[in-house]
């Protein structure tokens, strides 16, 4: 197929005829939501009556007019689902959450651990109706362990599972993330988990239950960080921008601002030298390698100062890059969301018309395609608690 074949084909639906009944709200388990809906599942948001997910009145900025108004927070997270209210503490309501889980392929949840059990809409219950459910459970802290009964929110759990510990200038206040990101990967992990069930549901006929837990998500994240602790047994600490394991790979002052450069090997470090016109130090016994840089940090960094505050940026980039050595400039999110490659890879979605504000797309591409959800983030609606589509 070719590239144009490709663009005006329809977007790629891989999980089309999949049913996804949505009970989550915030981020990480509508995040999850989303991206099965723009994977071409049909995702059915339970809302609470009146007010909906909490997120609807998280703003400004706002999408929409009066009544209808929702905030852009809501928007980040709900592309592609139809939204019904429905009272879960009530009788008509219990029933008819059993009724669309009877007929659904995946549950996502984020309440309390115990919560929905005490309505008869837990796994067990469940899954006694629809066998071939996959639900899956989206907690602070687990279903199981000392913490399980807490509510868990991203601030909290970057804090308590050593995100904030390395994240901040060396001797100042520890920082969060500035997006909420303990949440988004555990929607992400969330959702390769679905998929992985989905997949063996094909071979099996059964469903499982997946408990999707922020605090083990974020634990996982520390990556190379929590290996050095159980590996070097030297707990890692505040560095800026630096890197722990690799120099340089940070962020430098340039003559008129900043850029990050992010040299990964030796031989990227001696065409970073070459191009900056100091051939000889990469052949310093104690800079031509990683182990040597990092053991000389506080040599080499003030150093590599001294150059790169003698251009800009822009000079930087464009003689790194011919170079082949990784660098960046620092930009802010408008910056980003105008950038010719966001456009280029087509990573800004325009509204088609009036009833669909500008999103992000989906990251992904199939065959050179997008999978992008053709329903805009949706009403709170009273009355739709149904499938569109049968089986």
């Amino acid at each position: 197929m070719t590239a144009p074949d490709r663009m005006s084909a329809q977007p790629p639906r891989p999980l089309e005829g999949v049913r996804v009944l949505d009970l989550s709200r915030v981020l990480a388990g509508p995040w999850a939501g989303q991206m099965l809906a723009d994977y071409g599942a049909e995702v059915l948001k339970v809302e609470r009556p009146g007010a909906g997910d909490d997120t609807r009145t998280w703003g400004p900025p706002w999408w929409g007019e009066g009544e209808a108004r929702v905030a852009a927070y809501f928007v980040c997270a709900n592309r592609g689902k139809r939204s019904v209210a429905i009272d879960i503490a009530s009788p008509e309501g219990i029933q008819t959450v059993r009724e669309l889980a009877r007929e659904a392929d995946v549950l996502i949840e984020n309440y309390k651990v115990g919560q929905l059990a005490r309505y008869g809409l837990d796994a067990v219950s469940l899954q006694a109706i629809n066998p071939r459910l996959i639900y899956c459970s989206i907690t602070g802290y687990g279903q199981t362990g000392p913490l399980a009964h807490r509510a868990g929110y991203d601030f909290a759990i970057q804090a308590e599972g050593g995100l904030m510990s390395i994240t901040g200038n060396k001797g100042e206040e520890p920082q969060k993330v500035g997006v909420a990101v303990t949440d988004l990967m555990t929607g992400v992990y969330a959702t390769t988990a679905i998929l992985a069930a989905l997949h063996e549901r094909a071979r099996t006929g059964k469903g499982r239950v997946i408990d999707a837990a922020l605090f083990d998500v974020q634990v996982a994240m520390l990556a190379n960080q929590a290996s050095n602790q159980l590996i070097g047994n030297k707990t890692p600490t505040r560095m800026g921008n630096a890197h722990p394991n690799i120099v340089p790979y940070q962020v430098f002052p340039t003559r008129d601002g900043h850029m990050v450069l992010a040299v990964g090997n030796d031989g990227q470090f001696a065409k970073f030298c070459d191009a900056a016109g100091q051939p000889a130090v990469s052949r310093d016994a104690r800079f031509s390698t990683n182990p040597a840089r990092v053991e000389h940090r506080a040599t080499l960094v003030p150093l590599i100062t001294g150059w790169t505050m003698t251009k800009d940026t822009a000079e930087w980039v464009a003689l790194l890059d011919q170079a082949g050595v990784p660098c960046a400039p620092i930009l802010d999110i408008a910056q980003v969301m105008e950038h010719p490659h966001v456009a280029a890879r087509g990573m800004a979605l325009q509204p088609r018309d009036a009833s669909t504000p500008p999103m992000v797309a989906n990251p992904m591409l199939f065959d050179g395609q997008r999978p992008v959800a053709d329903l805009p983030p949706p009403a709170l609606d009273a009355h739709q608690a149904r499938w569109l589509h049968t089986s």
